[in-house]
C-alpha cells in the first residue's frame, strides 16, 4: 500500500492545496499552509441498499418550546433565551484571560450543585488547577466530574460510561483524534473533533458547551464550519484590565441574538449585574466637554452608557481617527456629516472616540450621541448632566427615530436623568406617559449643534 499524498490545507480559511506555498491562493493570508496526511483507513465499501423515504410534515399545528435547563447564572440563561437545551451544543469564544473558564466553571458548579450531572474535561490545564479555581470560586464542594484530557476516543468513551446532562470542553483547539495524521489545533483537527462532540450532543441529549480560541480580529480560530455545527455562538468580551465582561449571542437556534449578559469580574470570580446602565455611569463626575450618555438597547434590555469623545489638533500634520467600542466606518460617515451639513470641520484635527465601560454598541442610534459628544468637544461646551441622547443621523442631516423609544426614556428617567436629546415623537403629549422625560426634539443635525452652542452654562 503506497503512502498517502498529503495535502496543505489553510488555517485561516480551510481551502486545500496541492503544495505548500507561502500564501494562500483563497484569503491572502501569508505562512498559514499546514501539511496533513489523509486517513490510512480505507473506506469501506457499501453498496446501494433500499431505505425509508423521508417523513414530511406541514407548517400547521402548534410547536412545543424545547425544554430549558437553568444554569444557576440568570445572566447566561437571558443570552441563551432562558437555559440550555437539553442535545444542544454551544461554542464561546473570548480573548485570552477574559474569563471563560472561570465564567464555564462557576456554571457548572451551580448546575451539579442543582442536581444536574455534569462533566468539566480540560485540555488546558491540570486538575490540580482547576481545583484551585473552584476554591476560589467557593465552589470546592460542588459534585463536577472534572478530569484532563485532549485525545477524543478516550474523552467519548468516558462520557459514554457516565452520561453526564452537561459537558464542558476548554479547548476545543486542543482536541485530536487518531483518525487525522495532523497536529492539534489545525483546522481538520478541530472540524473533526467539533463534529463528533456535537453528534454525541445530539445523539444522548447532553449540553455541550465548547471553548474556543479566538484569532487577532477577534474571530473564533478554526474553521467556518463549527460555528454552522453548532446551535450557538457566544462571545465573552472585555477589557482585560476592567472589571466589566459582556457575554453576547451571534448565532443562537434557540432564542434571540441580540440579548447580552453582564458580569463584573471580582476576586471571587464573575458576579451578575442585574443594573448594567448604573455600573456603566458609575463614576461619572462633573459634566465636562465631549460627553454626552446614550441611552441605547441591547436586546430587550435599554442600557445607558458614556460617549466621550475628543478632538484636538494633529499633531504631526496627519489627523488621526481612534475609535473604541464603535465602528469606525461609522465615526467617518458621521464627521462627514458633520462638515458637509453642519460646517463643522475636522480636517487638521485628530479625533478620539470611546465608549465607557468596554460595551461595543452597534445600533445605528447612537448616531447623535456621537455627534453631540463631538460638537461638545468642538464648542468646548459640557452637555447637561441629567440629559440622554439616541437617534439615527441619515446622510441628508436628517434625524430618524430610534425605535422603542419608550423603554430608552423610562430607564433614563428611573436613573434620575431630566430630558433627552431626540428626534420628535410620533405620538402626541398628552398620549405620552406620566414618566416619560420630556424631550428636547432634534429634526435635523444643525439643530443639534444649535442646541449646543446654546447650552454653554447648563
Amino acid at each position: 500500500m503506497g503512502k498517502p499524498a498529503s495535502i496543505f490545507v489553510c488555517q485561516s480559511c480551510g481551502s486545500v492545496h496541492g503544495k505548500w506555498a507561502g500564501r494562500c491562493d483563497a484569503c491572502g493570508e501569508w505562512n498559514v499552509l499546514v501539511e496533513e496526511v489523509p486517513s490510512r483507513h480505507a473506506p469501506r465499501k457499501t453498496g446501494r441498499k433500499k431505505v425509508r423515504g423521508i417523513d414530511f410534515v406541514g407548517l400547521s399545528g402548534e410547536a412545543v418550546d424545547p425544554p430549558r435547563l437553568s444554569t444557576g447564572i440568570e445572566e447566561f440563561n437571558r443570552v441563551t433565551g432562558g437555559g440550555l437545551v437539553p442535545g444542544s451544543a454551544l461554542l464561546i469564544g473570548g480573548d485570552p484571560g477574559i474569563g471563560k473558564s472561570t465564567l464555564l466553571l462557576q456554571m457548572a458548579g451551580h448546575m451539579a450543585l442543582g442536581g444536574l450531572k455534569t462533566a468539566y474535561i480540560s485540555g488546558e490545564e491540570a486538575p490540580a488547577q482547576v481545583k484551585r479555581r473552584a476554591r476560589r470560586l467557593g465552589l470546592i464542594d460542588a459534585p463536577v466530574n472534572l478530569a484532563a484530557e485532549t485525545a477524543l476516543g478516550p474523552i467519548l468513551d468516558g462520557l459514554t460510561a457516565e452520561k453526564p446532562d452537561v459537558v464542558i470542553i476548554d479547548s476545543i483547539q486542543t482536541m485530536w483524534t487518531d483518525q487525522l495524521g495532523a497536529a492539534p489545533g489545525t483546522v481538520a483537527q478541530v472540524r473533526a473533533c467539533s463534529q463528533e462532540l456535537t453528534r454525541y450532543a445530539k445523539k444522548t441529549g447532553a449540553c455541550m458547551l465548547l471553548v474556543g480560541h479566538v484569532t487577532k480580529d477577534g474571530q473564533i480560530a478554526g474553521p467556518r464550519v463549527v460555528e454552522h455545527m453548532v446551535d450557538a455562538v457566544l462571545y465573552f468580551e472585555g477589557d482585560r484590565g476592567g472589571q466589566f465582561r459582556i457575554l453576547r449571542a451571534h448565532k443562537n437556534r434557540f432564542g434571540p441574538t441580540d440579548e447580552i449578559g453582564v458580569f463584573e469580574m471580582g476576586a471571587a470570580g464573575l458576579s451578575e449585574v442585574e443594573n448594567p446602565s448604573a455600573l456603566f455611569l458609575d463614576g461619572r463626575g462633573e459634566a465636562a466637554s465631549g460627553a454626552a450618555v446614550f441611552a441605547g438597547l441591547e436586546g430587550t434590555r435599554p442600557v445607558l452608557t458614556e460617549i466621550q469623545a475628543l478632538v484636538a489638533p494633529a499633531a504631526f500634520g496627519t489627523p488621526r481617527r481612534a475609535v473604541v467600542g464603535w465602528d469606525s466606518g461609522r465615526l467617518a460617515m458621521v464627521l462627514a456629516v458633520l462638515e458637509a451639513r453642519c460646517g463643522v470641520s475636522f480636517g487638521g484635527k485628530d479625533v478620539y472616540l470611546n465608549v465607557a465601560g468596554g460595551l461595543k454598541i452597534g445600533e445605528p442610534a447612537a448616531d447623535l450621541a456621537v455627534a453631540a459628544a463631538l460638537a461638545s468637544s468642538v464648542f468646548d461646551t459640557p452637555l447637561p448632566a441629567d440629559c440622554v441622547v439616541f437617534g439615527e443621523i441619515s446622510l441628508s442631516g436628517d434625524v430618524r427615530q430610534a425605535s422603542r423609544t419608550d423603554a430608552r426614556l423610562k430607564e433614563a428617567a428611573k436613573l434620575g436623568f431630566k430630558r433627552a436629546l431626540a428626534p420628535p415623537p410620533k405620538t402626541n403629549k398628552k398620549d405620552m406617559p406620566a414618566h416619560q422625560l420630556p424631550i428636547i426634539s432634534i429634526s435635523t443635525l444643525p439643530d443639534l449643534i444649535t442646541r449646543v452652542q446654546a447650552m454653554s452654562g447648563g
